[in-house]
């Protein structure tokens, strides 16, 4: 039988709206936002109703990215397709733990909140973003990066794309480089260079709300963006790591496929990880479900 894994979505693809549908129709959806309501008032608003701009405030976008992530998930649950490895994009490793078994449900929404509070804190009065540059391999897109000292290489997405983080000053200048070796540089709709050295002012606030969480090695195993590898060892630490280091998804996804995945899910919010990951391998069966119609597509084509 084919292993399965579940796949989160990350931060850049939200959109107001997001998880509703599993709302309105996944009594384990709706029970897990209303108690995630009564631990942060707004939460619904701002994922369902909200302004999109409110929505993408990093300290607004993690929590409420969570929940799709997790939706779309235990939909899935529900209708008997369960994960035998789980792996998250960014924030969407958080819900990944969860799902795990690291921490309870309501303790990961807690967590997404403190980590996209203090990464927002680290962004302030900081003129930084992403960019991420596809139609040229990786390696050209690192070394027309290397003239520019506030510009990092952060989510190996796939052989074709590579998302770097820094001042928009330069990412301007970088990206018209990138345009005059046909290559594109797409800025992506997120608050702050992430994963990037500028976010190393979030790690220690980070931290010490850890500290508050009982974290253990989750049941299910959960490849983490680091290392590309299980979590093992400290969780809290690898979950520390990850904010302000690359996110070395085309390694992570190869290392899957070389552990027997060979199936899976993007669970969350859009077709990103769905097309990074088939781009990385083609032979693959990728499928997404954001939706109660690409929902049932999946369990169509996962129960055939």
């Amino acid at each position: 039988m084919d292993k399965i894994a579940f796949v989160f979505s990350g931060q850049g693809a939200q959109y107001v709206g997001m998880g509703k549908e599993f709302y309105d129709s996944i009594p384990a959806v709706k029970n897990l936002y209303d108690a995630c309501e009564a631990i942060r008032p707004g939460t619904l608003e701002q994922s369902f109703t909200g302004d999109p701009e409110n929505l993408k405030q990093t300290e607004n976008t993690q929590p409420c990215l969570y929940l799709a992530d997790l939706a779309a998930a235990l939909a899935l649950k529900e209708n008997g397709i369960s994960p035998d490895g789980l792996a998250g994009f960014s924030l969407g490793e958080i819900p990944a733990l969860a799902l795990g078994g690291a921490y309870s449900l309501e303790d990961g929404f807690k967590i997404a909140s403190v980590r996209g509070k203090a990464m927002a804190e680290a962004s302030k009065g900081v003129d930084a973003s992403m960019m991420a540059v596809v139609r040229i391999p990786s390696e050209q897109a690192e070394e027309l990066a290397k003239p520019y000292d506030k510009i990092f290489p952060v989510n190996y997405n796939s052989p074709m794309q590579l998302v770097f983080s820094g001042d928009k000053e330069q990412l301007e200048a970088f990206g018209a480089d990138v345009k005059s070796a046909k290559g594109r540089g797409l800025m992506l709709k997120v608050s702050g260079a992430f994963h990037s050295p500028y976010m190393t002012p979030a790690v220690e606030p980070f931290g010490k709300a850890l500290e508050n969480f009982d974290i253990k090695l989750p049941e299910i195993p959960v490849y983490a963006n680091y290392t590309a590898a299980p979590y093992e060892g400290d969780p809290k630490a690898l979950m520390l790591e990850q904010v302000n280091h690359p996110v070395q998804w085309t390694k992570l996804i190869r290392r899957m496929a070389d552990d027997g995945f060979d199936t899976f899910v993007e669970t969350g919010v859009g077709t990103t990880l769905q097309k990074l990951i088939t781009q990385i391998l083609p032979d693959a069966k990728v499928y997404q479900a954001d939706s109660t119609e690409s929902l049932q597509n999946v369990l169509e084509a996962l129960k055939s």
